[in-house]
């Protein structure tokens, strides 16, 4: 299952720290059915590092890492400096990325997501815990699949199956 994988998260350390925490908590709960391992957890960073050092740091994350997270807040598309070169990067070395909009759109939201995210073969979902593991699961599983499409998503139907 791709969410045995370690999996990069993508955000707005500043405004999205939240999400990332929800996120880390459904992982640590024994009595929640979410499970990955999280490439953060590799070789922290210490703050004040350099662009340089920082960088450097996340392509070794980069390097035990099988797919990736984006959450996509209010502000993330206006992130350059580390949020499009982490993104940027993910295209680079061919990674799945699931786009989990914070806002809980099931599709593409075209006012917050990265351009450089907008015509790439990313499965966009809401920020729901099951349909994150879903993306997890099936669209990084076979994403040789899915590699010349561009703004997935899933229906209702699949939502709704979920109990979402």
């Amino acid at each position: 299952m791709g969410y045995r994988n370690k999996t990069y998260i993508i955000f707005d350390g500043d405004k999205d720290m939240w999400a990332y925490g929800y996120m880390k908590g459904w992982n640590k709960s024994e009595h929640v059915d979410f499970d990955f391992h999280d490439a953060h957890e590799f070789n922290r960073l210490l703050d004040g590092s350099s662009e340089e050092t920082v960088k450097r740091k996340l392509r070794e994350r980069f390097a035990n890492t099988k797919q990736a997270i984006v959450l996509i807040g209010e502000s993330t598309k206006e992130l350059y400096r580390y949020v499009r070169w982490e993104l940027e990067t993910c295209l680079n070395l061919d990674m799945p990325i699931v786009a989990v909009n914070l806002n809980n759109k099931r599709q593409m939201d075209n006012v917050l997501c990265p351009p450089i995210i907008k015509d790439k073969a990313v499965v966009h979902v809401a920020f729901r815990m099951k349909i994150i593991k879903h993306a997890l699961d099936n669209f990084c599983d076979n994403f040789v699949q899915y590699k010349h499409q561009t703004n997935l998503y899933y229906n209702d139907t699949v939502y709704s199956n979920l109990g979402l």
